[in-house]
């Protein structure tokens, strides 16, 4: 009989091990699905860049990496700015700048060379001093290159900021044009030109910026050109006999949502295609913003300001070829790969640790592998780009890429744990003092990660109450972090014991903040209502009472010094 019962072993096992096998080959086909999916290019009606019929104008700057213009001591280099005129004269019969400050005043001369024109910005602000030499250095090079300059611009959104009263900026505009014989006109966001429209006569036409995902009330990109339009004819019965340039208009190929725009590569295409659509169908004049992407803005705009342009900021190649599909992942195939390599590792994890135990785990720890492992598939991808479009600084890379690690480790963690049968530790069974310290280094490696992922959840959630315009939502990895040890917090809590204190403030912290943050991002913004959602999942799993290691051992140590004999007892972790 016992002969029979070895027999069977083996068979039994192999029965066991279908149903891991089964679990792997649907969480793999539902990465390889979603990816397949997430990347699904399209293809517009109309390029958003065509060279066959070239750009009325496009905003330039020429600054790259780190260069910036709060660089005071920065001369852009004349090389510089010639490489990216050739590649825009190329799909542009325009340029337009902003300041003739850190080597732009050379823009004119180069551009010549190309065959672009330029509508030339000086940037005025409170220094009364530097605006008169500003203009007259815009002015003597409208006289020195009478055939590139087509207008000066003078000012850009100086009422927006706050830098200038009308009065003066009205005083500055009537002294620039007896001076030059190209016309002369100012720039600002529309709210601005329908409040000050006093303005209007000082001026020989009326340029607007329009930038829909900064608009108070944000609107679709979906929505967006048509948005455009109706306020410029808006804009256009204000000025009667003006004509009016659109300044500016773009939408950002990344970046955080404003309640219902979502910047991405598809949207930022979609609007520049039907934007300029619209342009040619009804005759107006547009200058899209912006050429280059700027990763400087970062620092002051968040992500989303460094990504408005239609070349790339680094390589400064075209973003959208025409003819070319449009994909808002180009690289999915290597995320994708990624995804599966991790959801391998998850159910290998959980497989080695399946080897030290005398009889299987119950299917439910093996349907929340699989949830842990598919989750980590399907972001780890996103996590990983959004790690390298979003961090910005040392402490930005920090942040994320702990983050990400912590999403990376979670679910292998997790696997050991829900296979062996482990809780979650509390923070002072990591963290307490020594005698009350978990004694297995897979329990405490869980811990740490725990720990970490709760802190930079608690540092993320308080930047989007307390600082949200720039934030970010770290939806993927947070959400690749807190899936796992939800599923090991609600299968393997001990059911008894307390809720620790640390645990529970911040889980009431995650369940206060998340209620305040979807409050101030609107029911739109689905990006938002993910991230919220994964605070409040971790603020579950924080909620879930667990033995306490310290009480337990302080029982265990009382006993042994008095001499008693305690029955074994499998310690959590």
């Amino acid at each position: 009989m016992a002969y029979r019962q070895r027999e069977c072993l083996p068979k039994d096992r192999t029965i066991a091990l279908r149903t891991p096998l089964a679990f792997f080959l649907i969480s793999v086909g539902i990465v390889a699905a979603a990816w397949w999916w997430l990347a699904t290019p399209v293809t517009l009606a109309r390029a958003p860049i065509d060279a066959a019929t070239k750009l009325e104008c496009v905003s330039y700057a020429p600054f790259r990496n780190d260069q910036t213009p709060h660089d005071q001591t920065l001369i852009v280099s004349p090389q510089q700015i010639a490489e990216d005129l050739v590649e825009l004269a190329r799909v542009s019969r325009c340029i337009r700048t902003y300041s003739i400050d850190n080597g732009l005043d050379k823009v004119p001369e180069l551009a010549s060379r190309v065959g672009l024109k330029v509508l030339l910005g000086v940037w005025i602000g409170r220094d009364r001093a530097k605006n008169a030499l500003l203009i007259d250095t815009a002015i003597s090079l409208t006289r020195q290159y009478p055939g590139v300059i087509t207008a000066i611009i003078v000012g850009s959104e100086v009422l927006l900021r706050g830098e200038m009263t009308v009065s003066d900026l009205r005083e500055i505009i009537r002294s620039v044009k007896p001076r030059v014989d190209v016309p002369v006109t100012y720039a600002d966001v529309w709210e601005f030109w329908l409040r000050y429209r006093e303005i209007g006569p000082d001026v020989d036409f009326v340029t607007v910026h329009f930038l829909p995902y900064w608009e108070d009330v944000p609107v679709r990109a979906e929505d967006a050109a048509a948005h455009v339009d109706h306020v410029r004819l808006q804009v256009a019965a204000a000025f009667p006999g003006k004509d009016i340039l659109i300044g500016e208009t773009g939408w950002p190929s990344h970046g955080r949502m404003r309640d219902g725009a979502l910047p991405s590569r598809i949207n930022q295409a979609r609007f520049t295609s039907e934007i300029l659509d619209r342009a040619r169908r009804d005759n107006f004049r547009v200058n899209l913003f912006e050429a280059y992407d700027e990763p400087w803005k970062r620092r002051w705009e968040g992500t989303v300001g460094g990504y408005w342009g239609l070349f790339d900021g680094t390589e400064r190649k075209l973003k959208y070829p025409a003819g070319a599909a449009i994909s808002n992942h180009p690289f999915w195939k290597l995320q994708m790969a990624c995804g599966i390599v991790l959801c391998t590792l998850v159910f290998a994890a959980a497989l080695l640790t399946l080897r030290g135990r005398p009889s299987p785990p119950r299917l439910a720890a093996w349907v929340a592998v699989a949830i842990s492992a598919t989750t980590g598939g399907i972001l780890l991808g996103t996590g990983a780009e959004k790690m390298f479009l979003e961090s910005f600084g040392i402490g930005g890379w920090l942040i994320q890429g702990l983050l990400l690690t912590a999403g990376i480790l979670a679910p292998l963690l997790s696997a050991n744990a829900l296979v062996s049968g482990r809780a979650l530790p509390s923070f002072a069974e990591v963290l307490g003092p020594p005698n009350g310290r978990a004694r297995s280094f897979m329990t405490n490696v869980l811990g740490i990660t725990l720990i970490v992922t709760t802190l930079i959840g608690v540092e993320t959630a308080l930047g989007l109450v307390f600082d949200s315009r720039w934030r970010d939502f770290p939806f993927a990895a947070l959400t690749m972090a807190v899936v796992p040890f939800c599923t090991v917090a609600l299968l393997n809590s001990p059911g008894v014991g307390a809720r620790p204190l640390a645990e529970t403030v911040f889980a009431g912290l995650f369940a206060a903040a998340s209620l305040y943050i979807i409050f101030n991002e609107g029911v739109h913004n689905w990006q938002a209502l993910w991230t919220c959602a994964a605070y409040l999942v971790l603020g579950i799993t924080l909620w879930r009472p667990r033995t306490v290691a310290v009480v337990e051992t302080a029982l265990i140590a009382t006993a042994s010094a008095l001499g008693e004999v305690t029955p074994a007892r499998q310690v959590s972790g």
